[in-house]
């Protein structure tokens, strides 16, 4: 039975963490969220919300497999192939955080473009308590999104923080009371399928771009992304939308 689910609902690829209790991380969880991702990409969706139905988001690695049956973090190709495919989805991500998001479950969030979470969640990068450090990436994801020193602080004391926290420290994008944060990550992912497609796509890739190589390798790519939109029907529609109607006005969906 697959541990992670998906449906399309509208323009939205929801995909939900379905692995009782607590959608602890192995190899097949991670498996099949690839496919899910790669399912309702093929299914045409223009965004993707990346949530879970159990009562954590995800507490962490199962322990007892690492090592064992779960060897993603021994494999480096494997494990790089599995971040550009949650990374680089070539439509924006929206992950909606509930109770603990732990260790390789907060690892897991870091790869989605923005992050709701619910006031009643808890964050943390537990792995240090355990004799371990992040194993999918997360110490470097951190410091892209709140600086090294706070990275550090994470990752080091493996403490528990507030989203609120995280929210301040530029880690995720939005604190919502937990009654909201259904409908409150559904609407920010209806709002990105609703909108140009293949321009959210550049500003991606660029975005991307720079975490990872810095201003000069997204510099390095600019005409060619240029281009690529320029050559588009959003581009067309946007340009057609403004002159029609002005710039305070002018709304189009994308492809």
């Amino acid at each position: 039975m697959t541990t992670v689910r998906h449906e399309i609902d509208g323009k939205v690829g929801v995909v939900t963490l379905a692995k009782p209790p607590h959608n602890l991380i192995d190899d097949a969880l991670i498996e099949d969220l690839i496919a899910a991702y790669r399912a309702v990409i093929a299914d045409g969706c223009r965004a993707i919300l990346l949530r879970s139905s159990q009562r954590h988001f995800c507490a962490g690695a199962e322990m007892q497999s690492w090592g064992k049956t779960t060897l993603i973090h021994t494999d480096q190709a494997k494990l790089e192939s599995m971040l550009r495919a949650l990374e680089d989805a070539p439509v924006p991500t929206v992950a909606a955080l509930n109770g603990g998001v732990l260790g390789g479950g907060l690892e897991l969030a870091l790869t989605c473009d923005m992050i709701i979470a619910a006031d009643t969640a808890f964050l943390a990068q537990v792995e240090v308590a355990v004799g371990l450090l992040p194993l999918l990436g997360g110490t470097q994801r951190l410091a892209q999104r709140a600086g090294v020193a706070r990275a550090k602080e994470i990752a080091m004391l493996g403490r528990r923080h507030t989203p609120e926290a995280f929210e301040r420290w530029g880690i995720i994008n939005l604190v919502v009371a937990e009654s909201e944060l259904a409908s409150a990550s559904m609407t920010w992912a209806r709002q990105l399928a609703a909108g140009p497609t293949q321009v959210i796509k550049g500003i991606k890739m660029q975005a991307n771009l720079e975490a990872r190589g810095g201003i000069a390798a997204a510099d390095a790519r600019q005409v060619e992304i240029n281009t690529m939109i320029w050559e588009t029907k959003d581009r067309q529609r946007g340009a057609d939308a403004f002159f029609a109607t002005g710039p305070a006005t002018a709304v189009f969906q994308g492809d």
